[in-house]
């Protein structure tokens, strides 16, 4: 696909669409989530096709080989033929996913994360408005 056999790695990633914007992957660069053949590197660092790729996002981590390079965005299917993820880390983000389902089940739905409806909005402006 790429005539000069390397590109950047944001948009590497923004392509393969770990990420929806080249911007969130040049922040996640930026802020360690990725590295390039076990070293850390910046969203200008050049990758090319057998580069080993640790991606982490959203306490889930990927680790994949670069199998192809494409500078447009595409479907996810032809995405996904970007990269070749080792069997491990597959099967390694799938005992997280699950680990971290089972942790939710197990709170009880008061302490699970929820928008409060209208009566506790209300509550909460009153309270804000007596405090001032």
């Amino acid at each position: 696909m790429n005539e000069l056999g390397q590109i950047r790695i944001d948009k590497w990633l923004w392509a393969a669409r770990f990420f929806k914007t080249r911007g969130l992957a040049a922040d996640a660069v930026n802020g360690g989530k990725v590295h390039v053949n076990g070293q850390r590197c910046k969203p200008g660092k050049d990758v090319k096709i057998g580069d080993l790729v640790t991606v982490t996002k959203d306490q889930y981590t990927w680790e994949v080989q670069v199998t192809d390079l494409n500078q447009q965005r595409r479907p996810a299917q032809e995405a996904a033929g970007l990269y070749h993820e080792d069997a491990t880390s597959a099967e390694k983000r799938r005992q997280q996913i699950e680990l971290r389902k089972q942790q939710q089940a197990q709170q009880h739905p008061s302490e699970r994360e929820h928008k409060p409806n209208k009566k506790q909005r209300r509550q909460i402006h009153r309270f804000k408005q007596d405090s001032l």
